[in-house]
């Protein structure tokens, strides 16, 4: 017997087929109604904030990123990426003070 496919995270809709495998094996499905792609039971959580304000926190130390890594459990990966959204932020605020300065 088939197990049933799982509802739309997205939508809730039950119009979801099967569409692959991910690049961990897993088995993805797609939405028919709102087109999302995704996968029943994902591996990944969502980072809290008071995990964000640990690695900040540990940041301004100048602790090294493999050593934050190991202290919060998080990839060394998901560091670097959240280090370059930081930096864009910051980068466009410095840029709009700039342009504020100009006018």
């Amino acid at each position: 017997m088939l197990a049933p496919l799982p509802n739309c995270p997205g939508c809730g809709s039950t119009c979801v087929v099967k569409n692959g495998k991910s690049h961990s094996g897993k088995q993805n499905h797609k939405c028919r109604n709102c087109g999302r792609q995704f996968v029943s039971a994902p591996t990944n959580l969502l980072v809290s904030s008071e995990t964000k304000a640990l690695v900040d926190k540990l940041l301004s130390e100048a602790i090294p990123v493999a050593s934050i890594a190991r202290i919060t459990g998080l990839s060394e990966t998901w560091l670097y990426n959240y280090l370059k959204s930081k930096l864009k932020f910051h980068d466009r605020q410095i840029e709009d003070k700039q342009k504020g300065q100009v006018s």
